[in-house]
């Protein structure tokens, strides 16, 4: 399990300030988040994420997730947690959108995330090598089975995953997805 003793922006009273993450989490604070989807055709990226994750072990993921460091480009965060988490490089996702939700991720834990989303076009030939302290799977899936799977088994998937297909499906993936 990775070190919490990890700072990242949220705000407090309105003013953005470093905070340690787990707090960040037990208070249920508003903070900056980065999520990826890799794409190919209507195939997306899921990773499983590690048995050893402080919230949501063992549920399926977008391709990336996570907060940036202080005063990070959220692009550049982008970059850099597709390498770190599932070694991918060479990809460069473009900005689709900013939501915001708010998700109880279990153990008295919640995300109120404000999330830049990017979207980046890969190919399921790629080489994916996932750090197993971060992923312990990662999996293409056809974009229209995944929302029919999540209305099947949503407790198979994360919190935001659920809501990212609910509510902000035409912001992130627009006409990129045929019907």
């Amino acid at each position: 399990m990775k070190s919490m003793s990890e700072y990242i922006p949220a705000w407090i009273d309105g003013v953005l300030t470093p905070v340690e993450k787990l707090e960040v989490h037990q208070r249920g604070l508003r903070h900056k988040a980065v999520s990826v989807f890799v794409m190919d055709g209507d195939n997306v990226l899921l990773q499983r994420r590690a048995l050893g994750k402080y919230h949501t072990p063992g549920l399926w993921a977008n391709t990336c997730c996570t907060h940036p460091m202080w005063d990070e480009d959220p692009a550049d965060c982008a970059m850099r947690r597709l390498k770190e988490e599932l070694g991918i490089t060479g990809l460069y996702p473009a900005y689709r959108d900013r939501v915001e939700y708010r998700a109880d991720v279990g153990g008295g834990l919640i995300e109120h995330e404000v999330v830049d989303i990017y979207l980046a076009m890969g190919d399921r030939k790629m080489s994916i090598k996932p750090n197993p302290d971060e992923v312990m799977q990662a999996e293409w899936v056809g974009f229209y089975d995944l929302t029919a799977e999540i209305q099947r088994r949503p407790n198979r998937f994360t919190p935001w995953l659920q809501i990212y297909l609910r509510e902000h499906k035409d912001r992130i993936f627009g006409t990129l997805l045929t019907a």
